[in-house]
């Protein structure tokens, strides 16, 4: 019975596979709208001929990667529990001692290194592709160090996270899903609060903006929008990038106007007044509380869908899988299949609020700034260092894009009118 389910789930997996693989490089639609031909949204306005042939070959690349990893990781853990390479770790980790916090992190670690493994190969590919167009500027052993610092960062989260969740399943098998959602609303809190300041350091440096002069125009363009900032930060993302970026980070004090470098060395200060001014919008309408709110709201949704499942699932399937109950940290491969593809389910709806937040954001800074030019040039720009595909096909912009593309971008802001 094994092996049959094991013979379903490859070929099931290599269907998908050429399916997506017809669907990216053959059949999908990105073509350019005949009425905003000859627009400063139409790449051939604005990028060369070269330029326009990478950025549909890199995106394509980038876009099959990731319909490919995704549902590739569901298989692993599938077969981590088909194979009882669960039941094993979760043996070993008894073996060693008698201490369940212990053993939670004794198995989590096996579980954590064999799916890293195993999905090495892809990462290292998409690492592989960008650095061949010149996207990622990182050493081999650079991006390597990240992967390790990456690697345990998220082992620490998950252990914390994993050591509660099975510890609350041991104490209420019907309501552990209502307890865990309880304890995830301050734990959402209290991560983004740390991040700025303990996470995100461990990967860049990051520190007060250099260009002074830069800064106080950017500080009064927060005060106008009365963002209580003092500082804004600079991140040494040249290391690794070519892309350009800008971000809200944090809550509360920890709360962080950042800027890549890449940004500030090959965009001009009208661009970049415009992004900060876009970045500040998210501060004004509350999109980072709003943003957690929507997670939650899904969390809640999410965990008690996983608890209904988890229990159908072990009842009907339980020998197949080698999981003997819900509550023994063997079953956390299901768990986390289960959540993979709730995220992965939720994708449509979680972006599609994201793209809004973003529009408005970009009609913000618009009214803000009053400069339509520089705001059209920047994401003209950030086309052409990123590579960026002007007019996705329609399945992975549902998947994919939490901002909307840049031919609605531009589009929208150079037929926006203020007096609207």
């Amino acid at each position: 019975m094994a092996r049959k389910w094991a013979g379903y789930a490859i070929i099931i997996y290599l269907v998908y596979v050429a399916c997506m693989y017809g669907y990216i490089f053959w059949f999908a639609d990105t073509s350019i709208p005949q009425v905003l031909k000859g627009t400063a949204a139409d790449p051939q306005t604005f990028l060369n001929a070269r330029e326009l042939v990478l950025s549909e070959e890199y995106s394509n690349i980038r876009n099959f990667i990731f319909l490919v990893n995704t549902p590739f990781e569901w298989l692993i853990y599938f077969f981590i529990l088909l194979c009882g390479v669960s039941r094993v770790f979760e043996r070993w980790s008894m073996s060693i001692s008698k201490w369940r916090v212990v053993q939670t992190g004794i198995y989590l670690f096996w579980l954590s290194l064999l799916t890293y493994v195993a999905v090495f190969p892809i990462q290292y590919i998409s690492y592989t592709f960008s650095r061949a167009y010149n996207i990622n500027t990182q050493s081999f052993s650079a991006w390597m160090k990240d992967e390790i610092i990456g690697f345990w960062v998220n082992f620490a989260l998950m252990f914390l996270i994993v050591s509660v969740l099975y510890w609350l399943m041991k104490k209420s098998s019907k309501k552990w899903w209502l307890y865990a959602w309880l304890l995830s609303i301050p734990f959402s809190f209290l991560l983004m609060f740390v991040q700025p300041v303990l996470i995100d350091p461990l990967y860049n440096d990051f520190y007060p903006l250099k260009n002074k002069q830069l800064e106080e125009k950017i500080l009064m363009l927060a005060d106008r929008a009365n963002i209580p900032a003092e500082h804004v930060y600079e991140v040494n993302k040249s290391e690794e990038t070519n892309a350009l970026n800008a971000y809200v980070t944090g809550v509360g004090a920890n709360s962080r106007i950042v800027l890549w470098d890449t940004t500030l060395n090959k965009l001009q200060e009208d661009e970049i007044l415009f992004i900060m001014a876009h970045e500040m919008a998210h501060y004004v309408e509350k999109h980072i509380y709003i943003g957690i709110a929507g997670y939650l709201a899904l969390t809640f949704v999410g965990l008690w869908l996983i608890s209904r499942l988890m229990n159908y699932i072990v009842e009907r399937w339980g020998k197949l899988l080698k999981i003997s109950a819900v509550d023994t940290i063997s079953s956390l491969p299901l768990f986390l299949l289960l959540t993979g593809v709730l995220l992965f389910a939720s994708n449509p709806l979680s972006n599609y609020v994201s793209r809004y937040q973003e529009t408005r954001a970009d009609r913000y800074a618009i009214e803000m700034t009053g400069d339509q030019e520089a705001a059209i040039q920047a994401f003209q720009d950030l086309t052409r260092t990123g590579l960026s595909q002007v007019h996705p096909p329609l399945l992975i912009k549902w998947l994919r894009y939490t901002h909307p593309s840049m031919l609605e971008r531009i589009s929208t802001i150079e037929t926006y009118d203020k007096d609207e």
